[in-house]
């Protein structure tokens, strides 16, 4: 008898269609070519990502604000005042605050709190060199005494102390530098204009205005 033979033959695929070797390649580059897209979007995503970091780390870590100066607590030990004359003597404790709003500390040299009657300097307290730190508020407390040897004869001043009520004047300039990320300095003066309002009968502060 004569033998059978068997012929082989290619398995189909499942799908029942076989991909050529053109249409592999055109396949695997439509692949690499989505690839590249994607890896282009996350570039781009990641450098827009970092200009806005950097946008708004220049706008709020790195911008450098203005110390602020200000009278805090004022407790009168004596308040003296003679209409007729006129004349006034006054002594009291005083709490001057720098507040420092930036991401660096502020240090800052010594400096002077003038007091004034109707632009007449009538005493001046030293302001000790220092630092406020980040984000912070540095107290100093002060002695301060004033008297009116400094004076000329007013008849204003006579009024104003038979009204009860004495009105002076306050200025601070201190000289400093903010310092950032260790590495950046700027010169920056910590000022203050205040008006004090005393009260003659009580011996309190009645009003305190800064700016």
């Amino acid at each position: 008898m004569a033998e059978k033979t068997h012929q082989a033959y290619p398995i189909a695929p499942a799908n029942g269609y076989a991909r050529s070797d053109g249409e592999s390649l055109v396949s695997e580059d439509e692949l690499k070519r989505k690839k590249r897209i994607k890896l282009f979007t996350y570039i781009g995503i990641f450098v827009v990502f970092q200009i806005v970091v950097m946008t708004v780390f220049g706008l709020t870590v790195m911008k450098v604000k203005t110390p602020k100066a200000r009278w805090g607590d004022i407790r009168v030990e004596t308040l003296n005042s003679v209409p007729a004359t006129p004349s006034f003597d006054t002594t009291f404790e005083a709490q001057i605050r720098i507040k420092n709003t930036n991401w660096g500390p502020y240090k800052f040299n010594a400096g002077t709190a003038t007091f004034l009657y109707q632009g007449t300097t009538i005493g001046q307290v030293v302001i000790p060199k220092g630092k406020a730190g980040m984000r912070s508020t540095k107290k100093i407390d002060v002695e301060v005494s004033l008297n009116t040897n400094a004076l000329p004869n007013s008849s204003t001043l006579g009024s104003e102390l038979s009204s009860g009520v004495l009105t002076l004047t306050s200025q601070v300039q201190l000289k400093g530098k903010v310092e950032l990320m260790l590495i950046m300095k700027k010169n920056k003066n910590a000022s203050m204009d205040c008006t004090i309002a005393f009260d003659l009968s009580s011996k309190t502060v009645k009003t305190l205005q800064c700016k």
